[in-house]
Formats: C-alpha cells, structure tokens, sequence
C-alpha cells in the first residue's frame, strides 16, 4: 500500500496538525474513552516521566477505565477486579474519574491539569444520582487496579554495574532501565516469555547484510537514504505513547463502535506494548548487544572481512541508552499493529494516522496495519541505531504478546 504522506502544503498541514492535537475539539464519531486517551498521553507527556513510566501510567489509565466502564455497560464478562455492576451511572462520569484519580497518582506535577480537565469534563453531566455513581465507580476501579500495579516492580531500584577494569576509564551515563525487566506482567506469565534467540553471530551473513545495511542507509550524513527515507527516520524519533495511540484512534473512531468496546480495545493496546517494553529490555540486557555506532567504529574487530570499520561513523539520530537487541519500537508497534488486527479482523481497515512531536507535529497515514508496523521497523534502520534482524525479532514478539491481549479481552468479539 502507498504511504500516504500528510502536510505537503503548509495550510493542510496547519489544518490535519491541529485537528489532531486539540484536546478541547475532539473529532468526529469520538467517545469519552478516546477523549480521555488523548487528554492523559498529553498530561503524560508534559509529566516529563520518560517514555517507560508513561506506558506504563497509560496501562493503568486504561486498565481502571474498562473497568469502570464494563461495570457500567457489563458489556462483557466480568474480570478479576471486583467492581460490582453499576446500571444506571453515568458513563462519562465514570470515565473522568477513573482517568483523574489515576493521573493524580502517576502524573502528580500536572496536577492542576488533570483536575482541570477533570472539572470541564464533569460539568456537562447533570447533577444527580447517575452522576454520583459514576464518579464513584470510576475512582473505585483506579482503586483497585493501583492496588494490584503498586508493587510491580517500576520502582525498584537501578543498580547497573558498569563492564570496566578496576582504575579504567567509562563514559559515565547508567543506561535506560535496567531494572524494567523486573517488572510484573500484564499479560505474559514472565518478562523472558518471549525472550528471542541470540542476535546473529559476527562471522554470519546476517550480520554482514545488516552491518553494511545500517552502516550506509542510517549515517548522520548518508548519502545513499532518500528524502523520504529521512523523513520516517525522523518521524519515528519519537518515543512517547501517544505517537501509537493516534493510530489506535483512528480504529476506535470507526463508526458505530460502542464505548466499552473502545474502553476494551484501549486496555488491550495499553497493557500489550507496557508487557512489550518489559520483554524488550529482559531481552536487552540478557543479551548487551552492540549498538550499530560501536559496531561501525570497531568493524575492524569482529574477525569479519565483510564489515568494514568506520573510524568517525555517528548515526543519524541520537543512540539510546540501552543495548540494541531486539528493536523497542519494533516491538510496541507490533504489538499495537497486531491487537489492532485482531479487533477489526478482516474488515475494512481505517486510514490509520498519527502525529510526530519529534518530527515537529508532522502528520503520516498508512492505509494497512502491515505497512505502519513495517515503517517502524525500516525507521529504525535510516535512525543509525538498530539492525534489521533485530527489528523483525521485536516485531515478532511484539506479535505474540498481542496473541495474549486479544485472548485475555476476546478481541473482535462485539
């Protein structure tokens, strides 16, 4: 499918940038649910809380919202958390709730936010019984899911111990998290489920393809990445959540789709890339793979003729700080990609589109699941920083534990 490119003129693009960000204009056919989403990715994003805490606010946001919601609508089969049915109470109560008290809990600097946005949501609902009662579900669902998230392990100490020599000089900077992969699941019965195989071996053809590819295409001054090429590298720079909830979106503003179906769908995407980004780092740091600017710079030391070294190789973009293997964004699109499949089966797939703040508030739009989820991994690849073989194997795992959501939440089911 092509790649249909948003704002190639500066008022349509004015145009698509604002009527995807606002938060006080929602868009056609949306609900409190997909209201509420875009609202918390951007108290999330404002928090400064780092992408991995955000995603996993986000999954607890979720969490507590279908929750409250399926109690409300009991729409489906009834979880483990324990609400009691609640027929009657307002719905777009529930949901503010729900929303507020888990924000205030996860997001405290943006407190006067959240309890603004919180007020303005309230204050077209009617006073009265079905108001009062969901306000009441709502905070008891965020209640409950806080309570089982409170001791999930995110908050376990980091304790990285630098590889050196005693009296050997390191660069200084602890990486990104190592402690995440000692987190509580959502959906996998462990953070190694999936662990994948080894990276390749140095001496392999694999390696040599992805060495050289990632060496030529993904270059700080490449001359062989096209324009547009350049243009998804740096689009997909971003790292927030929300860069995948605009695609969600797309799929929950579907016409006719019901609110607890949405609440449902929220939660299953939110816990799926949370359960992602805790099976990419285990895998990260079980294996320390070479990131592709260390690599370069040492191509002369990896018994390989084919992989020639590289002495001032800088990547594209920024490397981050954790070890390559396998690709994290690879991994999350997959598995919001996949739970999206598995919710919309084989009808007919909306234009999906989301935003870039790294990219400047750019627009892009895919017509198909299987392109967007094979943009992110191609991305990474013109970024400098990871390999392809390390791109599918995130998707691929990815793909699995979406396998897990649409199970648990029996996606595509109305």
């Amino acid at each position: 499918m092509q790649i249909i490119v948003k704002c190639q003129q500066v008022l349509i693009g004015v145009i698509t940038i604002f009527s995807l960000i606002t938060i006080a204009s929602p868009t056609a056919n949306a609900d409190a649910v997909t209201d509420w989403n875009q609202r918390a990715g951007d108290i999330v994003v404002k928090a400064n809380i780092g992408p991995l805490p955000a995603e996993r606010a986000l999954a607890i946001v979720h969490a507590s919202v279908y929750e409250a919601v399926n109690a409300i609508t009991q729409r489906y089969p009834v979880s483990n958390v324990k609400l009691g049915a609640a027929p009657g109470a307002s719905i777009d109560a529930a949901v503010a709730a729900a929303n507020h008290a888990t924000l205030i809990k996860l997001a405290p600097s943006q407190q006067l936010a959240i309890s603004s946005a919180y007020q303005a949501a309230l204050a077209p609902i009617p006073d009265g019984a079905a108001k009062t009662a969901g306000v009441a579900v709502g905070e008891k669902a965020a209640a409950a899911i806080l309570a089982l998230r409170t001791d999930d392990g995110a908050t376990a100490g980091e304790s990285y111990r630098p590889i050196t020599r005693a009296g050997v000089y390191i660069p200084t900077v602890i990486p990104e998290a190592p402690q995440w992969m000692q987190r509580k699941p959502w959906l996998m019965t462990s953070p190694s489920q999936f662990r994948p195989a080894p990276p390749p071996e140095l001496n392999s053809e694999l390696w040599v393809r992805d060495y050289n590819e990632v060496k030529a295409l993904g270059g700080k001054h490449s001359q062989q990445r096209s324009a547009e090429q350049t243009e998804i590298a740096r689009f997909w720079e971003e790292v927030m959540p929300p860069i995948y909830h605009g695609i969600v979106r797309s799929v929950a503003n579907i016409p006719g789709r019901e609110i607890t179906q949405n609440a449902r769908l929220f939660a299953a995407v939110t816990q799926a890339s949370d359960d992602a980004l805790i099976a990419v780092f285990d895998a990260k740091y079980h294996y320390g793979f070479w990131r592709p600017v260390t690599a370069i710079r040492n191509g002369d030391i990896d018994s390989n003729d084919a992989t020639e070294r590289e002495a001032s190789w800088l990547p594209f973009i920024d490397t981050p700080m954790h070890p390559e293997y396998p690709c994290a964004h690879c991994i999350v699109s997959a598995s919001v990609g996949s739970v999206l499949q598995a919710e919309i089966g084989n009808g007919q797939t909306p234009v999906l589109t989301t935003i870039s703040a790294a990219a400047g508030g750019i627009a892009r739009s895919w017509t198909s699941i299987d392109d967007f989820m094979q943009e992110v991994i191609n991305a990474r690849i013109y970024d400098g920083v990871h390999y392809r073989n390390s791109g599918k194997t995130g998707s691929d795992m990815g793909k699995q534990i979406a396998n897990l959501a649409a199970e648990k939440y029996q996606l595509g089911q109305k």
